[in-house]
């Protein structure tokens, strides 16, 4: 790993700037872990590097913050984060977070749209879900070696599932991004993989009621499109030869079905929409092609970024300036599975294209209906709109409960079906037969 230490010499004392110039080679959980420290230690002022939990084999589950004010959430700047490498032998993700990491802290101050999204955005990156499963993966392109955790539970169906019964037991990897997931207001999210080119959106698993197609479709086909056709070549949709998708984007669901995935997770329970980016046509390639995927992603992931501050965002408060925790609020005719609640601030954020909405605010006994328009131009700044609902409030009502499941029979066979999950083969019945589903990218 390569640093370089330039000085700094003007009026006045001025610290010595240390920059990365991070090599386009594979980092192994030390080297990643050193590099990470090393960024977190020369540029404190806006980064936070800490763990969120312990891999199965006792590795960090490692997460750089950056942003202006890296260590804990601040009123009205949204939340954003990055995944990747939650399949430990999908391995381009994890270095093009590594870039990324490198390239906002040392841009900071001198390129002014990376300044602005660091002022503006909490940004959270986890390089890898899966450290052991890297531990363990090889340099092939179809090969499942790494893909799983140690305990061989694949982590993107491992989550509990709104729509199918997962009897996949958690695991540790997965409880720890859960529990991320619970103790911030994240807004925005993508997850990375490999063995594709392609952006995928919610949902990834369904019922008859809604077929694949979330509350948010609009949005979330906005945003892979986003992505497809800022990254180089992701938008003409065929670049890998066994795959096809229309402008580089597909809904998840029509791709193939997946139980426990983290995206859905994501953005039913969490309240953050969530697009899985696969990003390379082979899942563990050359060292050597590493700079052009990171050539190929850059721009695409900076956009991607910024969509974070889209829509409106703002806070709930009572007749006496209270601000007011678990009101829900959702826009008319996009009722989610799980209400979106305002967090322990009173503060919610909801990523709208540019339109006329009608806004739906509630708290027991209390309702307030707002008409609100999106504007078309909305940089660094969602529209902020905070809300009074006219009455004191006395208690904070308790959170709503999410069901666990919305359909009424597992979709899957009965009986213990952990693994399926654990392998990725998905069994469904269609009629009296039974196919297995090869579910690996």
């Amino acid at each position: 790993m390569l640093w370089v230490v330039t000085c700094c010499l003007c009026l006045g004392a001025m610290p010595t700037i240390v920059t990365a110039n991070l090599e386009f080679n594979y980092h192994n959980t030390e080297a990643m872990e050193t590099f990470l420290k090393g960024i977190s230690t020369s540029y404190p002022g806006i980064t936070y590097l800490h763990s969120i939990g312990k891999s199965v084999e006792g590795r960090d589950l490692w997460v750089i913050v950056i942003g202006k004010y890296p260590r804990s959430h601040t009123i009205g700047i949204p939340e954003f984060k990055y995944v990747a490498n939650m399949h430990g032998n999908e391995v381009v993700g994890r270095e093009l977070m590594l870039h990324l990491v490198d390239n906002l802290v040392t841009n900071y101050q001198t390129d002014p749209v990376i300044s602005d999204l660091i002022n503006k955005t909490r940004i959270h990156i986890m390089s890898s879900m899966n450290p052991d499963g890297f531990e363990s993966s090889a340099q092939e392109c179809e090969s499942v070696d790494g893909r799983y955790n140690k305990n061989g539970f694949d982590l993107n169906r491992n989550f509990p599932d709104a729509f199918t019964f997962n009897t996949a037991k958690i695991q540790p990897e997965t409880q720890a991004v859960m529990n991320w997931l619970k103790n911030e207001t994240f807004v925005l999210s993508a997850n990375l993989h490999g063995g594709a080119l392609v952006a995928s959106y919610p949902y990834d698993n369904a019922n008859k009621t809604t077929n694949g197609i979330s509350p948010d479709n609009d949005v979330f086909l906005y945003l892979a499109q986003l992505y497809a056709k800022k990254h180089t070549s992701m938008y003409q949709g065929n670049i890998c030869p066994t795959y096809n998708f229309p402008n580089g984007v597909t809904n998840g669901f029509t791709w193939y079905p997946v139980v426990g995935g983290m995206q859905d997770y994501s953005y039913i329970y969490a309240q953050c929409l969530e697009i899985t980016l696969e990003v390379s046509c082979c899942k563990y390639p050359s060292a050597s092609g590493l700079e052009q995927f990171w050539n190929e992603n850059k721009a695409a992931m900076f956009e991607y970024m910024k969509q974070v501050h889209m829509g409106i965002k703002g806070q709930v408060f009572d007749s006496t300036g209270k601000s007011v925790q678990y009101a829900t609020v959702e826009v008319v005719g996009r009722q989610h599975i799980c209400p979106y609640q305002t967090n322990q601030y009173g503060e919610y954020y909801l990523l709208l294209l540019p339109g006329t909405y009608s806004l739906n605010v509630t708290v027991p006994g209390t309702t307030v209906l707002k008409t609100i328009t999106v504007p078309e131009s909305q940089d660094f700044s969602a529209m902020k709109l905070d809300i009074s609902l006219g009455v004191r409030i006395t208690s904070t009502a308790p959170p709503l409960t999410c069901p666990r499941t919305t359909s009424s029979t597992p979709s899957s066979p009965p009986g213990d079906n952990s693994i399926a999950l654990k392998t990725g083969l998905l069994p469904i019945l269609l009629g009296t037969t039974l196919m297995l589903l090869l579910t690996y990218p």
